[in-house]
């Protein structure tokens, strides 16, 4: 029996050596709905590898738990390439290092593709609030604890702004959403006053003058918004998070098959029609190996479990 499963396990691997993957539809799973940063990117992605690759790429969204829910669904997944997912640092680290008992292990139960890039996030204030930099923004505040709103659309936010009240002292209330997307309508009509958003409708809003950028959590300015200071030099350095996305498939897949996944999102992380468009919704692209997508990983897991615990955030 076990002479047979290896002759198997050859066979499978010889036929994908011989190009035959892929042979079919491939599902790009993203753990957002529509309206965030996500949801676009992964559209990007997918539209370029399918081109590349001769087969479509069915982006599908499985928003909940902040793309916790979809990640878990991602580790019961058949491993032959046929499946792979969208993972950000929310479902990669957030959503693990927030919960006493997290459904997964991002460093056991996936296979690393390749980073995607790094999310540009801005934090923006409603028009109504009296503040046109991060220090008269923090002084209105303080002088407001409580009366302000903050929204969130992802784990990610939620810990930029526990940095943010942690490092100022000042107080304001959590209003948490599933996804950016269903934010943008509330901050942009008033709802919430203040929120870290990395979408490019948002980058818009912001030209428009219907939202205010204040700062963007980047180590240089962004081109989107060039005259919006970085989070460390409108004087909030403490606010060290930041986000990123990579391609992962299930556990266990073939290396085969992860090379030819590998070598195509790099590929397409070399266009210049996937690089402006990807500029367009803030993600400054950033390929990588397998090996260091998961150092990537690695490493910013144990930074936010030091913060959350820093931070004294509860866990779920």
């Amino acid at each position: 029996m076990r002479f047979l499963l290896a002759v198997l396990l050859l066979a499978s691997n010889a036929a994908f050596a011989q190009g035959g993957y892929p042979n079919k539809p491939i599902r790009f799973i993203v753990g957002f709905p529509p309206g965030g940063s996500a949801d676009p990117t992964t559209r990007i992605i997918g539209q370029a590898l399918s081109e590349q690759m001769g087969q479509p790429v069915i982006v599908e969204n499985r928003p909940g738990a902040d793309s916790a829910l979809a990640a878990e669904q991602i580790t019961r997944m058949p491993a032959d390439g046929y499946t792979i997912f969208f993972g950000s640092n929310s479902a990669m680290t957030a959503a693990v290092a927030l919960r006493k008992n997290p459904a997964y292990d991002p460093l056991k139960d996936f296979t690393p593709v390749s980073l995607v890039g790094r999310a540009t996030v801005f934090f923006y204030v409603h028009p109504s609030v009296p503040a046109r930099t991060m220090k008269e923004f923090i002084d209105h505040a303080k002088a407001n604890p409580g009366k302000l709103n903050y929204g969130t659309g992802n784990p990610l936010s939620v810990l930029y702004n526990q940095q943010l009240m942690n490092a100022t002292g000042i107080s304001m209330v959590h209003v948490p959403y599933k996804g950016e997307g269903p934010l943008n309508p509330d901050i942009i009509a008033g709802r919430v006053q203040s929120a870290f958003l990395s979408t490019g409708t948002a980058v818009s809003h912001g030209k428009e003058g219907r939202l205010r950028p204040l700062a963007v959590l980047l180590d240089r300015r962004s081109p989107l918004l060039p005259d919006v200071p970085t989070i460390d030099e409108a004087g909030v350095p403490q606010v060290t998070v930041r986000q990123w996305a990579g391609v992962f498939g299930p556990p266990k897949m073939p290396r085969e098959v992860v090379e030819r996944l590998n070598k195509e999102v790099n590929a397409a992380l070399k266009r210049k029609d996937i690089l402006d468009k990807l500029q367009g919704y803030g993600y400054a692209a950033e390929a990588s190996t397998p090996e260091r997508l998961l150092e990537i990983n690695r490493t910013d897991l144990e930074l936010w479990r030091r913060l959350v615990k820093e931070a004294g955030i509860p866990l779920e």
